[in-house]
């Protein structure tokens, strides 16, 4: 039987640091992550992908601030949803186009992704995640005041806006998913950590926040019952005491040991620390998470590349 493999692609996947963010651009990116995503179709698995969004996001916000004064801005769970319908469309014509060229007989959908997180959660008394456009030290005063904005300074940058990043709880979809993996399909979902929505008066409804995508990727694998969870990003492994002389490059590791690492403080917060957390906590349920390049993620499954952690 086919083994289900989640697979998380980093940022890099679809737009490079300080690449300009055309369309051409990001779809020439897409288009070398689609012939991986084939290499592993072509080795009998069933696929649900999974892609972060953050410059796209950020420059949908800086779009809505540019045009404010001719059309009314949309909120964050919006600008979401527009991120995943287009990063999905450029994704599923992708993976559709390099299918057809290799003869393989798998469909291609992408699933909009509503993702519920608790309106009770601490993450939305303390809003750590920086969001959109610089600004100055007296910029971000007066919006705050305006805006009811919480306003951070960025790393030397400037002044960016944070929002909540939220645990999350369900993913909305996923026995269509399931489905359609049955059917030999290959799902593109839960874009960008997903759409955050709460569930009040038993609706649901959308809220200003940001979901951890390596978070979400977890929790879609969970939900699908995946055998592997694999993160894609621009290192081929793990290492301990990065950028020192003492760096070491993990491959294989039991639960337990990669617990030891992270309690250690290996994993720095800002990168690899939320992966490192997410594998951590699906290897824990007796399956495999994976960490690897793009380049090597067909390898990494055989055995043969990347970090690898078993519980």
């Amino acid at each position: 039987m086919a083994k289900r493999v989640v697979i998380a692609l980093g940022g890099n996947a679809i737009l490079k640091p300080n690449q300009e963010a055309t369309v051409e651009a990001q779809l020439a990116n897409i288009q070398l992550s689609a012939e991986q995503i084939a290499k592993i179709e072509q080795l009998d698995h069933q696929i649900v992908v999974t892609h972060g969004n953050g410059p796209q996001v950020g420059n949908i916000l800086r779009q809505n601030e540019e045009a404010k004064a001719v059309v009314p801005p949309f909120p964050l769970d919006v600008c979401n949803a527009e991120t995943q319908g287009f990063i999905g469309y450029l994704m599923e014509q992708s993976i559709k186009n390099k299918i057809e060229q290799e003869e393989l007989t798998s469909n291609v959908v992408t699933l909009l992704t509503q993702v519920e997180v608790s309106p009770k959660d601490p993450a939305f008394q303390k809003p750590t995640k920086p969001i959109g456009l610089f600004y100055t030290a007296e910029e971000a005063v007066q919006i705050a005041q305006q805006k009811k904005w919480v306003m951070e300074e960025d790393a030397g940058r400037g002044y960016r806006r944070v929002v909540p990043s939220p645990q999350p709880l369900t993913i909305h979809g996923v026995e269509a998913i399931v489905h359609l993996l049955n059917q030999n399909t290959i799902v593109i979902a839960g874009g960008g950590g997903g759409i955050p929505v709460v569930k009040e008066n038993h609706g649901l409804y959308g809220i200003e926040a940001v979901i951890d995508k390596d978070r979400t990727g977890k929790k879609l694998a969970e939900q699908v019952d995946a055998d592997v969870f694999m993160m894609l990003t621009d290192v081929s492994n793990v290492y301990i005491h990065y950028g020192s002389p003492q760096q070491q490059k993990l491959t294989g590791l039991s639960v337990e040991e990669a617990q030891a690492y992270f309690d250690a403080g290996h994993f720095a917060e800002g990168s690899m620390g939320p992966k490192m957390e997410a594998a951590i906590a699906f290897a824990k349920q007796g399956k495999t998470a994976i960490i690897c390049s793009l380049e090597e993620a067909d390898q990494a499954l055989l055995g043969l590349a990347g970090t690898r952690i078993t519980g």
